[in-house]
């Protein structure tokens, strides 16, 4: 990205392009081309778990804290993207972001991969994975605040969830690709291939984000606090359910692709398959889980439904995982029970997202959206951080029954307080 192209980010929109109605639907787009760009490396990564604890030589815990620094990253710089979104508007944050994303992911290609015969020291590439995190945090809260301010209410959850299916979209591709990079090119292609996608979503940022017109619906506070979002306790308590509920998820992306290996005895065909399955589904279920509830104005009984039915999924994987015994699953029919409640799982605890996001954002005021997006993506991704490390531990201590039941466990209690009655 150019120096000239990084500094169009202050030229203001023109009257004219402000004023036509299909320009969102270009904000939107490059909103979402830049979480997939990011999703790509951030759900990706983890897909290449069993590659990368070969290749850097990790047993089972550090391989969980590395697959968690890049949420400790997002985690801690989350808030204040958001906040500086609020103030400096959606493009310079977006830019800034995604610049910096692909430079580090080329830094990380070009120092910490490993080759034939040499390990990178541990340092690197804990150090690189917590810096793309860090600056990849910038693309949910900016592009978040930008949909709330281009689209009306009647649409915000159908553009949030195709939004938030970016993710997932994101997620399926690496899902797919990065393994087989991984394989036949290494590290230094897991890593370039993401950098080079983050530094498209920026040129695409650059010709396409801009602030609305006043005279704009969406660019008008929607439901506003004067003391603004971060005082507001409905705004923690749902951000709180948020970051709660994405734990299962974190630990199907983080974990899952080891549980089909170890534990199901499943090859690489049907992991990638059924990893990418779970994006994909994910993805379908948020857009019309946003148009539905656009139309229904049901977002509350929507979550709660998300919510129960993965405490019922994920309490019958543990319960299918403690029924095949201690050791691996053999056989067809319990490994294919295993597989499918993991998938139904995964897509269940992924679909609710842009509903949730939307109530939030609505919530809070258009005008305070990036502060409040940037607090519930704080939440998501300390425990993103957190679910790899308690991974190990729970293993240790019951196997893979006790860390699906702890996963419905925490779908249960995010129930109660994203949606309660």
């Amino acid at each position: 990205m150019t120096s000239s192209t990084c500094r169009a980010a202050s030229f203001p929109v023109s009257p004219g392009e402000a004023r036509r109605p299909r320009h969102r639907w270009k904000v939107l787009a490059a909103g979402v081309f830049a979480n997939a760009a990011f999703s790509v490396a951030f759900s990706g990564i983890p897909m290449t778990a069993v590659l990368m604890r070969a290749g850097y030589r990790l047993d089972t815990g550090t391989l969980g804290l590395v697959l968690g620094l890049m949420g400790l990253g997002i985690a801690v710089s989350e808030l204040p993207w958001g906040l500086l979104t609020d103030r400096w508007g959606d493009r310079p944050v977006l830019l800034a972001g995604l610049c910096g994303t692909a430079l580090a992911l080329a830094a990380m290609a070009a120092r910490a991969a490993p080759s034939a015969g040499q390990v990178p020291a541990l340092g690197g590439l804990a150090g690189g994975l917590v810096l793309v995190g860090l600056l990849g945090g910038s693309v949910n809260g900016a592009s978040g605040r930008a949909i709330m301010r281009w689209f009306a209410d009647g649409e915000r959850g159908l553009a949030m969830s195709i939004r938030q299916t970016a993710v997932p979209l994101g997620g399926a591709v690496g899902a797919v690709l990065l393994p087989v990079l991984a394989l036949h090119g290494g590290f230094a292609a897991v890593y370039g291939v993401p950098a080079m996608l983050c530094l498209a979503a920026a040129g695409l940022a650059a010709a396409w984000v801009r602030e609305p017109s006043p005279g704009r619906i969406g660019a008008a506070p929607v439901a506003p606090d004067r003391h603004g979002p971060l005082r507001d306790p409905r705004v923690w308590r749902i951000s709180a359910g948020i970051g709660i509920l994405c734990a299962p998820q974190f630990a199907v992306l983080s974990f899952g692709t080891v549980f089909l290996h170890d534990f199901a005895r499943a090859g690489l065909a049907t992991i990638t398959t059924t990893m990418a399955a779970v994006q994909v589904g994910a993805m379908v279920l948020r857009v019309w889980s946003g148009r539905w509830t656009d139309r229904r104005r049901n977002r509350p009984a929507y979550l709660r439904a998300c919510s129960g039915l993965s405490v019922l999924l994920f309490a019958g994987l543990a319960a299918a995982t403690a029924w095949t015994g201690t050791g691996p699953a053999e056989g067809l029919p319990p490994r294919a029970l295993l597989v499918a409640l993991l998938a139904v799982g995964g897509v269940c605890v992924s679909a609710w997202h842009g509903v949730a996001y939307t109530e939030l954002a609505v919530l809070a005021g258009a005008a305070r959206a990036g502060t409040a997006l940037g607090l519930a993506n704080t939440s998501v991704f300390a425990v993103c951080f957190l679910v790899p490390l308690a991974i190990p531990l729970l293993l240790a201590r019951q196997g893979w029954a006790l860390v699906w039941g702890g996963a419905a466990g925490c779908a249960l209690v995010a129930m109660r307080l994203l949606a309660p009655r």
